[in-house]
């Protein structure tokens, strides 16, 4: 039985994962949807990038899980690729769905794509949190009117010190047993950084024909993909 540690990007909290969980449970295997400091139900609570990747160390220690199968969404990545060196023979597999990665020394704003600046402004102008998207920037990425709805509706800002702390890697992530989840609606193909790991033996790409947000557009699909990489 694996263990499934969910943990979704920005704004959102361990609900974003309601329609993927229980099929994992379903299928025998533990199911565990983690909300980090300072959003959804735990907004207020400081946070910065290493207080994210303790949640996730934390939890799995707390609940003593084995056979962990980590899961980390877009920004979520981050604290996720940390965390998985830290929990050692816990771990079985890590899974990045469509996800930035931790690069040692470097934060989410720093390899921001449109630029750090620009990023660590809107951060700065919103009383150091980044606020949640509105429905038109969800638009193209494979979701209906109800899951927009849903999305913009339970988003919280999300604390901007987790975006701009460094991440500390002790090792590189060539060695993780990974698998890279690429959301094609969002890009055709994976991202420098990961590219570079999916050369090496340890990696594997699985691409899915939807938007950033499978949790919510093809659930049913991304628990098969989370099986499947279980049992890799």
């Amino acid at each position: 039985m694996a263990n499934f540690v969910l943990v979704a990007g920005v704004w959102l909290g361990s609900w974003a994962w309601d329609a993927v969980a229980p099929q994992l449970r379903a299928a025998g295997h533990g199911a565990h949807a983690l909300t980090l400091s300072g959003v959804a139900e735990r907004q207020g609570v400081p946070a910065g990038q290493q207080t994210h990747v303790q949640d996730i160390v934390g939890e799995i220690e707390r609940l003593d899980l084995r056979e962990v199968v980590l899961v980390g969404h877009s920004y979520a990545g981050i604290p996720v690729g940390q965390a998985a060196e830290r929990i050692g023979d816990r771990l079985a597999r890590v899974v990045f769905v469509d996800a930035n990665l931790p690069a040692d020394g470097e934060s989410f704003v720093s390899t921001w794509w449109e630029g750090p600046a620009k990023l660590a402004d809107e951060i700065s102008g919103n009383g150091g949190f980044w606020a949640p998207r509105t429905a038109s920037d969800y638009e193209g990425q494979d979701l209906g009117a109800e899951e927009i709805a849903r999305i913009v509706a339970a988003s919280t800002p999300h604390p901007g010190a987790s975006l701009t702390e460094p991440a500390v890697l002790a090792r590189p992530l060539d060695g993780l047993p990974a698998t890279y989840i690429k959301c094609l609606l969002d890009g055709p193909e994976p991202t420098e950084d990961v590219a570079r790991l999916l050369a090496g033996d340890s990696w594997r790409l699985v691409r899915m024909d939807t938007g950033h947000w499978p949790m919510f557009s093809r659930p049913r699909e991304l628990a098969e993909i989370l099986l499947a990489a279980a049992a890799a």
